[in-house]
């Protein structure tokens, strides 16, 4: 059995392993090998890597493995990754995590709905992975009007100018990740959703896994030719200055919600007359007012805002396996339910008020 796990902005790591009676103890990882294209000293740790983790469960968790690949590199300089990323590798070949490369991805690029319809789609999207209904999928965003949309957790009073919203016409939306809010107007930021099963982010923290699920945007990104990278614990920028935001809930039936929003064209004044926060950032790096526009993705591509997700979707294709996927009539009556009962109600959005 075999597993992979490539580190982020670092090297690939490969775990071989068999599975096997150990002095009558059923169920033991065996003639286990550790390679990859890291650097490591002395020689002597690679064997001893393996040697760590035979004899232990089949079912060990990461941290089991982890510190037992920590033993055996007590006093080794490992470059371009840690015992973390081989416990990771050993969970795959185990068959308890799983790889980009195991799921076959849906496609879909929604027509323009309302902000509210598109929140409500990403519980709806989540939870149907969650059952079983639906494959790991990759949603494009369309919205057909304003809206502030806060993080789960964030204060409305604190984080909203209301009065400021209402004058530019945006409706303040919660939606069910943590993270920070955003102002979005049609055609001025590029939104996507990733919904992935639970193993495929197995082992890794919250702040590894939002480099591993965003890592195919900053491969996009240098495609089109933006210096882009990662920024804990959830952004990413380039040397101009941020890109984008992200956000994830993970649900307890194992299904993993990853989306981004991502500046296209923003207008930087209108966007702190109902930000609160934005105000404050202004303010502390002695700022009177904002420009007129944000707009990374336009300046830096030259492109207009379809083909850059043209590209980002062209890209997201050439790294996995993909076909193109649709919203069922099910799963629009769902998301159009969860509108009226919970997204569009004064009671969920001033949950803390």
């Amino acid at each position: 059995m075999r597993g992979e796990f490539k580190v982020p902005h670092g090297k690939l790591v490969r775990v071989e392993t068999e599975v096997a009676d150990t002095d009558g103890s059923a169920g033991r990882l065996t003639d286990t090998r550790v390679s990859g294209d890291f650097f490591l000293e002395p020689d002597e740790a690679l064997e001893a890597m393996g040697e760590a983790l035979d004899g232990l469960p089949a079912d060990a968790s990461k941290a089991q493995l982890a510190e037992a690949v920590r033993g055996a590199l007590q006093g080794a300089t490992a470059v371009g990754f840690d015992a973390d990323a081989v416990a990771i590798a050993a969970r795959r070949a185990l068959g308890h995590a799983t790889a980009w490369e195991d799921h076959e991805f849906q496609v879909i690029r929604t027509p323009a709905v309302s902000p509210l319809l598109n929140v409500a789609l990403d519980q709806v999207l989540t939870e149907e992975l969650g059952a079983g209904r639906r494959g790991p999928t990759l949603r494009f965003w369309e919205w057909d009007e304003s809206a502030v949309i806060i993080g789960s957790f964030q204060s409305l009073r604190n984080e909203v100018d209301v009065e400021g919203a209402a004058r530019h016409g945006a409706r303040v939306i919660r939606r069910i990740s943590g993270g920070g809010a955003m102002f979005m107007e049609p055609g001025n930021t590029i939104s996507y959703s990733l919904y992935v099963p639970g193993s495929l982010v197995d082992g890794l923290s919250f702040e590894r896994s939002y480099a591993f699920l965003d890592d195919w945007v900053i491969g996009a990104l240098h495609g089109l030719g933006i210096d882009a990278a990662y920024v804990p614990l959830n952004d990413i920028a380039s040397p101009a200055g941020k890109i984008a935001g992200a956000a994830q809930k993970r649900l307890a039936g194992g299904a993993v919600l990853h989306h981004a929003t991502m500046a296209y064209d923003m207008d930087a004044d209108k966007m702190t007359d109902v930000l609160r926060i934005g105000r404050e950032k202004l303010s502390d790096k002695g700022t009177r007012s904002a420009n007129k526009r944000v707009d990374p993705l336009r300046s830096q591509t030259g492109l207009d805002r379809t083909a850059v997700i043209d590209a980002l979707e062209a890209s997201f294709r050439t790294r996995y396996r993909t076909v193109t996927g649709e919203i069922t009539t099910e799963e629009w009556a769902l998301a159009e339910g969860l509108v009226e009962s919970k997204f569009g109600t004064p009671k969920w959005t001033a949950r803390v008020p």
